[in-house]
């Protein structure tokens, strides 16, 4: 570990907190349907939509007329994607004439990129040209973060009214959303990315010689404008199989700075935006300090491993740290830092190889999306996420030491409860069950690439990912078979859209109640014992449920390299 890696762990950290509140201030405004500067030139496009669609955005919605709208349009969006991947050879813009993708592959990607999971189980150079790649997918990459964002909104509303039947307009939340945020911050990113080398063309290929004469044929295609909206939305994906490790989507070490602060800049800039709806920025300020405390002791810990390196080599003769699948341009710390960045969002992008980590250090990123992927998490996804265990932790809290269980004013009673459970339960029930089948089934154990604990992982991880809509993967595994389609198209469905609908029924049951004044009898929500209690039962619920499955794969596999076995 060096004083740059740490500086640099430091400094990231201090830019997101600092993007909180500007980004969350706009996120605030977006809430309320006030309007901003852009509605002065893009206002005209959003009154225009709304009148060729029919949409009243003044007509508000009650928590199951939300979810129902919501629900309906991903499965337009979803067959929309699968039709233009399973006809892509016969439609234009794909100058290198590649097939239609296989039934079962077309429809785990489209219900990956519809959930925000954006898993790839092939190589986007090779497999999809440009239409389906800006048309197919790219689609998915606004809207699926939009809607993220629209929920999140609900719940804000379900804390903030009282006595009310409604959580907003489904349509009117996304809609402004991506005109006013999405939109124009990732023509402004996107053009960054360009001026930094990144591609954005129709050119298909470029031919060139290099510098041992070798003739090398290179890929291009629309990557800058993918680029942003893939780390905005903590999408994930890539225009390329290496993704963010890749020159062209990843180019220089300010891109690399520049890519991580954005997976983080709206999650953080929500908590904001939550202290702002029901009146107590220092509520939201208290969310974002427990995310923060959870991510740099996630850091710290992947940091150091992959900082020590693996004593095998070491016994060799082979010093420093493990570099195994990392780009040299980015090193040690700003991997590590990626890594943890990505899983602790939904964003998936990666720019080191976390197969190639070390079992401790490829832990930490497992541990982060089997928490649900709320230390500062998906944009939207995170904070409705967090919320849960908020619910929880206060309710816990109410028994233990006999307060009142109230939350911002709502008193929080056994149906939120019960909801927020079921959302919770969602994902050891599919991570574990899945990965239990494909441990001991034939057609499972032909995936992992590895044998022993580490090929465990590589099963474990995949569901993983999949279910807490993140996308990234272990590589080692073979997932592009009917089997880990099939099985991770139901786990990215039901991760996504089983905690969405928990999520709007305690929208609505909170809106419905009063206001509760804070008495001597409320449990405090705002300070230091709080956030301790919060990180607590994040930790000790997500210890409880997946300590054995990291004790039998990246535990296991730490214990053996320290004993010189290695798989």
């Amino acid at each position: 570990m060096t004083i740059a890696g740490w500086s640099l762990i430091l400094l990231f950290t201090a830019l997101t907190v600092a993007l909180a509140k500007p980004i969350g201030s706009w996120l605030f405004a977006l809430y309320e349907g006030r309007s901003t500067p852009l509605h002065r030139v893009l206002g005209p496009l959003e009154r225009g939509f709304y009148r060729l669609s029919g949409i009243r955005p003044e007509t508000e919605q009650g928590w199951r007329a939300y979810a129902l709208h919501m629900l309906l349009f991903q499965l337009v969006l979803t067959a929309f994607s699968y039709a233009i991947l399973r006809l892509q050879a016969i439609l234009p813009l794909n100058p290198r004439g590649l097939a239609g993708v296989s039934p079962d592959g077309a429809l785990n990607t489209a219900v990956s990129f519809a959930t925000n999971t954006n898993w790839q189980w092939y190589s986007g150079e090779a497999t999809l040209g440009n239409l389906a790649q800006m048309l197919g997918l790219t689609i998915h990459n606004f809207l699926s973060a939009a809607t993220g964002i629209a929920i999140a909104f609900a719940l804000f509303r379900g804390f903030a009214r009282s006595e009310a039947r409604t959580v907003g307009n489904f349509w009117a939340d996304v809609t402004r959303v991506t005109l006013y945020l999405l939109l124009p911050i990732c023509v402004v990113y996107a053009l960054f990315l360009v001026g930094s080398g990144v591609p954005q063309t129709f050119t298909s290929t470029f031919d060139l010689t290099t510098l041992e004469g070798v003739k090398q044929t290179l890929v291009l295609g629309p990557v800058a404008s993918q680029e942003a909206i893939k780390m905005l939305g903590t999408n994930g994906g890539g225009f390329f199989n290496a993704n963010s490790a890749h020159p062209f989507e990843n180019p220089t070490a300010l891109t690399n700075l520049v890519q991580m602060l954005s997976i983080f800049a709206i999650g953080s800039g929500l908590t904001y935006c939550f202290g702002k709806a029901v009146g107590n920025t220092r509520q939201g300020w208290a969310i974002l300090t427990a995310m923060m405390v959870l991510f740099l002791a996630g850091v710290s810990v992947t940091y150091w491993q992959e900082a020590v390196g693996n004593p095998v080599l070491h016994q060799l003769g082979v010093a420093g740290g493990n570099m195994e699948g990392k780009e040299v341009r980015f090193g040690i710390a700003a991997s590590a830092l990626f890594s943890v960045v990505t899983t602790a969002a939904s964003c998936g992008a990666v720019n080191a190889m976390h197969d190639s980590f070390t079992a401790l250090g490829g832990m930490i990123p497992l541990f982060n999306m089997q928490l649900g992927e709320i230390v500062v998490g998906g944009v939207g996804a995170g904070i409705y996420g967090f919320l849960l265990f908020a619910l929880l932790a206060v309710f816990i809290a109410g028994l233990m030491v006999g307060r009142t269980p109230e939350y911002v004013g709502k008193k929080i009673e056994a149906r939120e409860v019960k909801l927020a459970v079921l959302a919770i339960a969602m994902l050891p029930l599919c991570i574990l069950g899945f990965t239990a089948l494909s441990a001991v089934l034939p057609l499972g154990l032909a995936g992992p690439l590895n044998k022993g604990p580490h090929g465990f992982s590589e099963i474990l991880y995949a569901f993983t990912s999949g279910t807490a809509n993140n996308g990234s993967a272990f590589a080692g595994l073979t997932a592009g078979t009917p089997w880990y389609n099939g099985l991770l198209t139901i786990a990215m469905w039901i991760g996504r859209f089983f905690i969405i609908v928990p999520a709007l029924a305690i929208a609505g049951s909170l809106a419905a109640k009063k206001h509760t004044p804070e008495t001597a009898g409320s449990f405090p929500t705002t300070g230091p014992l709080w956030i301790g209690l919060l990180v607590g039962i994040i930790l000790i619920v997500g210890g409880l449920t997946f300590l054995p499955s990291l004790a039998l794969g990246p535990v296991a596999d730490h214990l053996a390299m320290v004993s010189g076995q290695l798989f």
